[in-house]
């Protein structure tokens, strides 16, 4: 009896707390929300339904008036779009993982006491944090190791960035030391103490640096365009300004050309691009927990 009194009051107290401005606030969030969503449904709509029926439909219908998987049969039917997003993975896998490794390095060298030259370096870091080099540098460089056309380019390209670095030093330095003299005590070097010690207790803020990464290595596409000119090395990025913004449908395989003519292209246009998001939206339910508690203890120092 007196559980449910005490949850009584307590739901009479919530209720109290719920102020005009909060009201104010939950509905303008909504409106938000709506502002976004309904275009997003609605372009998901438009490249689900029959291409006779995608003129007909209002920019606020979500949901398709005739519903048809045509224009998702041409699209992943276009080699183009599967050596495309081929490249796109390789690269934003390849350069993810290799810029984890070297972040995950420099931080560690960064936080061990006694390094030389110690502020100097962080200085020098600071500095290019501030000061990136333009594009144009960055095409001499891969110049200059015979790497455009290469999908090695676009991997080593913005390889560390120095926010993740400062990230990861701020975790990696409220390692407890007892751990570290342990390990050494036992014989491990700092490589041994980087990937058996430092990486394992900091898997979360890892994660979060992770997809500070994967999405702009997933969505690069001006450096992409200049460093891969090659249609075999063409990123999935470039693809669809090819296809979308100058309606080139060279990449349709002849062979259903004709089920091509029949297609909408704006809704043909709209299956590509939900195409494409569909890595990126696999993957961010599986690290969102991971990515939120990462910034929210990135900024908490005790």
């Amino acid at each position: 009896m007196s559980q449910a009194v005490s949850r009584a009051r307590a739901g009479r107290r919530s209720i109290r707390r719920l102020t005009a401005g909060k009201v104010i606030i939950c509905v303008l969030m909504a409106l938000l929300c709506l502002i976004i969503l309904v275009p997003m449904l609605n372009m998901v709509a438009k490249s689900f339904c029959d291409p006779a029926w995608v003129s007909k439909m209002s920019g606020y219908q979500i949901w398709p008036t005739v519903p048809s998987v045509i224009h998702y049969r041409v699209v992943l039917s276009s080699d183009a779009m599967w050596v495309s997003l081929k490249n796109s993975l390789i690269i934003t896998l390849g350069g993810t993982a290799l810029s984890v490794v070297l972040t995950c390095a420099a931080a560690y060298a960064m936080t061990r006491p006694g390094l030389p030259g110690k502020k100097l370096l962080m200085g020098f870091f600071l500095a290019m944090m501030v000061l990136s080099a333009p594009i144009l540098q960055w095409y001499f460089v891969m110049r200059g190791y015979n790497l455009i056309n290469n999908r090695l380019s676009m991997i080593l390209y913005g390889c560390v960035d120095v926010y993740n670095m400062i990230l990861l030093m701020r975790f990696f330095e409220d390692t407890p030391p007892a751990i570290l003299e342990a390990a050494r005590i036992d014989g491990a070097g700092d490589w041994t103490l980087l990937f058996r010690i430092f990486i394992p207790l900091n898997k979360v803020p890892i994660i979060t640096v992770m997809l500070f990464y994967i999405v702009p290595k997933w969505n690069e596409y001006f450096a992409s365009g200049v460093f891969l000119a090659k249609d075999e090395v063409r990123v999935l990025q470039c693809y669809l300004r090819s296809f979308i913004v100058d309606n080139n449908s060279e990449a349709i395989n002849s062979d259903i050309y004709m089920l091509f003519r029949d297609t909408n292209l704006t809704a043909l246009q709209y299956a590509t691009i939900v195409v494409s998001t569909i890595p990126l939206l696999c993957l961010y339910p599986t690290i969102l927990k991971y990515f939120t508690s990462g910034v929210l203890a990135g900024g908490v120092k005790e």
